[in-house]
Order: structure tokens, then sequence, then C-alpha cells
């Protein structure tokens, strides 16, 4: 089922599927989320929870056990409640369960928040944790936006610019995404810029660390614009569909990286899972800007 908030400046839907945005519109009704064309990419915007990517054989171990998980978690095949709306706010939450369970041993409450502020629309991620032990999870977003916003553009002539020059590293992935432990600078046009061109992600996703906390989609063509802030997330990750023309671009922050290629994770040992006491509530916001 999906629900529509909506202020002076955006309307936006969201399903309880995953509790994935399906639709962000300006006031002019022109549509900036990636709407699934099965020809590229059938997802809109999963939402990223408990893993970020993938594990090495789908699996992991946590408190001397096996798992296994699909790649980015779990969120996105779940059915999440509905716990509050109002105009410009709905809130969407999930309860661990038998289900979950069989793939991830913690007790948790997972609940979302998309509140519309002006042109912008906020992400607020909280984890509660209702056991007694230490909790580990990864987090992130992974919406996709339409390239080019306008007519008579082309993908070519948009750009990703950081709101600071940065030197930027870009995280070092074999062929099939896991980590290699290589990574390397990665040039930013004129330090901020990466102009996107098709062939940009024909080695699959560009995941950079050490940036500034905010990017911006636009084209000096044009008017157009979306604006990604993440500053609690120390990756960002740019993708589409690999070896295709395809009319979109994945602006994804994360809090984590895929496991080491080869190596079946001890969830508590990977680095950078956040680690939450029993009793203890996490909370993260992210948000993205229309203009």
């Amino acid at each position: 089922m999906n629900y529509t908030i909506k202020n002076d400046f955006l309307t936006v839907e969201v399903s309880d599927a995953g509790a994935e945005l399906q639709s962000i519109k300006s006031a002019d009704g022109t549509e900036y989320l990636w709407q699934a064309d099965p020809a590229f990419w059938r997802d809109k915007a999963p939402n990223i929870f408990p893993y970020v990517a993938r594990m090495t054989e789908g699996r992991y171990t946590a408190c001397g056990k096996g798992y296994e998980m699909k790649i980015h978690g779990f969120i996105k095949y779940m059915t999440l409640q509905m716990e509050a709306q109002s105009g410009d706010s709905v809130t969407f939450r999930l309860d661990s369960s038998d289900e979950t369970k069989a793939q991830y041993p913690y007790d948790f409450t997972y609940r979302i928040t998309y509140t519309l502020k002006d042109s912008t629309l906020v992400t607020t991620t909280s984890v509660e944790n209702k056991g007694n032990g230490r909790m580990y999870f990864a987090i992130g977003g992974h919406p996709g936006f339409n390239v080019p916003l306008e007519d008579g553009l082309g993908f070519e002539d948009y750009y990703l610019e950081f709101a600071q020059p940065a030197h930027p590293y870009r995280v070092g992935f074999t062929e099939t995404c896991f980590l290699t432990g290589k990574d390397e600078l990665y040039a930013l046009t004129d330090g901020t810029k990466i102009p996107l061109h098709h062939d940009l992600f024909d080695e699959d996703a560009v995941v950079l660390k050490h940036m500034a906390r905010q990017v911006r989609l636009a084209s000096d063509k044009g008017s157009r614009s979306v604006t990604v802030t993440y500053p609690d997330f120390p990756y960002i990750g740019f993708w589409h569909k690999p070896k295709s023309e395809a009319p979109y671009v994945c602006i994804e922050p994360w809090s984590a990286l895929p496991s080491r290629d080869g190596i079946v994770e001890e969830i508590s040992q990977q680095a950078d899972m956040t680690g939450l006491d029993g009793g203890k509530t996490y909370e993260t916001t992210w948000t993205i800007e229309i203009k």
C-alpha cells in the first residue's frame, strides 16, 4: 500500500513494502525519482538494513552461529507497519520476528520516518536494540534519480558535485563487488565534480570515502537539481546498471562496506559495523533537496 505526504513544494509517495520511496514530484509535477523500468533496474529507492551490499557466499556469523542474507539486508523484502502519518510526515516500523531471526539473531525495532520541510525530504532512521546484549548492523539508502531531469538534455550533460573540495579515495572492489583492501585516490574534476557518462559504471558502483558529506546532481544547461546531504555516513556510492545507457543515477549513503573478498565475516568484528548496546537507540538523518 502506498502513502502520500505533501506540502507546497513536494508530493512524495512511499510504499509499506520496504518503506521504499515511490515518487518525488515537485509542485509542477516533475518526477525526480527513478520509476523502476525493468529494462534497467526494477527498484526505485530501497532501504538498506542490517547489512550493506554483499556477503561472501551470502553468509556471515553472529553469536557463534552462521546466517545467510541477501544483498543490502532484508528490509527491502519486508512489509512494514505504517505507525504514524500526518500531512507532511509518515513513519514505518518493523519489529524483529521469527522471519528476521532466521537471518539475523537480534531483537530490534526499526523505524524510518519521511518528513517534508519545504523542498527537502528528510529521512530519519532509528534502530532500537530490544535485547540485552550488543547488536551490530549497517544502514544506508539507495535512491535512484532520473537523468536527465529536463527535456532537451542528455545523461552526459550532468555531473555530481561535492559541496567542498576533497581528495576522496575509491573503495577497491573485486569484479564481484567484494572488498580488495586496495583503495585508490579518486580525482575529482576541479576538485569537486564527477562528470556523468555511462561507462563510469562499467565496473559497477563507484564508492568513495574521505569525501564531503553533501553532493549535488545538476547540469549547467538546466535548472533542476537534486542535493543529497548525509552527515553521519562515511561512504557514498554512485551507481546505475553496469554496461548500459540507463537514464538514472543512484546516490547511496552507506554506514559500512561489504565483506572482504573470500571471507565469511563475523559481524561483531567487521570494520565499520555499528554496535548498539541493549536498550539503546541509534538514529541518523539524511536529506534529499529538490530544485
